[in-house]
């Protein structure tokens, strides 16, 4: 198949090091396929440790004048850089829909909301600020600054192919930061377009680096970064066991780290909920990009008085949802990203079965026309602790509901978990909302509300699911140190 875009300079097949396209050291290349009918339609580089090492030079040779440029000048560039990615928006879209499965419309809003994080932080290079500290001895001046943390590098997930890399590299940029980066391998496509657009939004050479590697050679590539001492920081969204192996490796040279873990989401349905808007609150959350996404609900507690109203009122939404290909634009649910993920999901639903749990809706694969790698968004009832989706992230559309009796006996369970990326709940008592908002152990609480990301808003975790803030003036501190200055002899 081919993938057809307006501007066909977007379609890139070679790495970006110091400004210059170029091919993996030792000619290696790592087939793209499309996820529903697994088709090869593109090629990139299949990059080694030697790779890894040449993008590091390129970025520790172009951080003194980067982080030395003005912010304003540093913010103009990042507003061009997301100028184009706007203007670019269709095209990117079908990158996305081709190299990741998820439907165009969806794609489409991927670009909007990973576009948002470019414009916020080049708004955000502006405020960097710092402070000056009352003297307690007469003669001297206590200044802090806040400056680039130096070479960045960041390794992101296929699930958001556009926003994952964005929220990575503005703040970075904005900063003053350089940064090395290595898209996940199943959608390098969106990550170097996405390189190809700052390039011609005139970011200077070796400001921005882009190196692809296979699955096999991801640990060569990461490695060369982890332990070279130029690299001063290391982002990382992904799993839960990966993300501890970077934090243990970064200990080595002492890098800054920020992590975005694995999440096992609750939603809660109190018994005074307004039951319509928790319904159209999970369908936003569960089955967003076909449930492979970090926040969204993995165990939905219903109260038993409102249980059965509750599930029948989100059967029939789901059970309305239309499964197919990603390029069809009537599509609501598309491919899973590979024939791993739809066995996982399957996998949790029979054990589930097995246990106990009954399908209202859905709890099937589905073959297309395009292929088999589609899984029916589905709905489970009787869920319990026992079962592998109340400990494992499913990723996928399986919303199992669990049935409560009262609030603490919910939270309770909401919190029995190693993870604590996201949570949600409805309901009208402001009491309740105040108290359960502050008895979840989570980092992001989506309060009747089951959309809650925003580039004005700190995105991280507690617990397993990692440290760190995406997003928000606390995602740009991630990207800087705090120098203290005391200059005496003034009196």
């Amino acid at each position: 198949m081919a993938l057809t875009l307006a501007d066909a300079a977007l379609l890139r097949s070679q790495n970006l090091i110091d400004h210059q396209w170029r091919d993996a050291g030792l000619g290696a290349r790592l087939p793209v396929s499309n996820p529903a009918t697994g088709e090869m339609f593109a090629s990139v580089p299949d990059s080694d440790a030697g790779d890894a090492r040449l993008a590091v030079d390129a970025a520790a040779a172009a951080f003194p004048a980067w982080s030395r440029r003005p912010a304003r000048e540093r913010a103009q560039l990042i507003k061009r850089w997301h100028a184009l990615i706007v203007a670019s928006q269709e095209d990117l879209a079908r990158i996305i829909s081709t190299e990741q499965g998820k439907p165009l419309k969806e794609a489409r809003g991927e670009v909007q909301y990973g576009a948002s994080y470019v414009e916020w932080f080049a708004e955000e290079a502006t405020r960097i600020c710092g402070d000056i500290v009352a003297e307690a001895v007469p003669g001297r001046k206590l200044l802090v600054l806040k400056e680039p943390v130096g070479v960045v590098a960041a390794i992101t997930p296929w699930n958001f192919p556009l926003a994952m890399i964005a929220r990575k590299i503005a703040p970075a940029l904005a900063a003053g930061c350089t940064v090395v980066a290595k898209p996940a391998e199943d959608t390098p496509l969106t990550a170097l377009a996405l390189a190809w657009l700052a390039q011609q939004a005139g970011i200077p050479a070796g400001v921005l680096n882009m190196v692809t590697a296979s699955r096999e050679h991801t640990p060569g590539v990461v490695d060369a970064w982890l332990t070279d001492s130029r690299v001063r920081k290391i982002t990382f969204t992904g799993s839960t066991p990966v993300g501890k192996h970077l934090a243990r490796e970064s200990a080595a040279t002492l890098k800054k780290v920020s992590l975005e873990l694995g999440g096992n989401a609750p939603f809660i349905v109190f018994e005074d909920a307004d039951l319509d808007a928790a319904v159209d609150g999970l369908m936003a959350s569960k089955f967003r990009n076909g449930g492979q996404t970090c926040v969204c609900p993995n165990r939905v507690y219903v109260h038993e008085v409102v249980h059965d109203a509750f599930v029948e009122r989100l059967a029939q939404r789901v059970g309305a949802l239309h499964v197919g290909p990603a390029t069809d634009e009537a599509a609501q649910i598309g491919p899973m990203i590979n024939a791993r993920a739809v066995d996982k999901i399957a996998r949790h639903v029979e054990d589930a079965v097995a246990k106990g749990a009954r399908v209202v809706t859905g709890g099937k694969r589905v073959r297309t026309a395009d292929g088999p790698h589609y899984y029916a968004p589905t709905v489970l009832i009787d869920a319990t602790p026992a079962m592998e989706l109340s400990c494992e992230e499913t990723f996928g559309p399986v919303a199992p509901i669990f049935r409560f009796r009262d609030e603490a006996e919910v939270i309770r369970d909401a919190n029995d978990t190693p993870f604590g990326l996201a949570a949600y709940f409805y309901s009208n008592d402001i009491r309740r909302i105040w108290r359960v908002a502050q008895t979840l152990e989570t980092g992001m609480v989506g309060i009747n509300e089951g959309a809650i990301a925003s580039e004005a808003a700190p995105f991280g975790g507690v617990k397993e699911s990692g440290y760190g803030r995406e997003g928000s003036r606390h995602g740009l501190d991630d990207y800087m140190h705090t120098k203290y200055l005391c200059h005496g002899q003034l009196g």
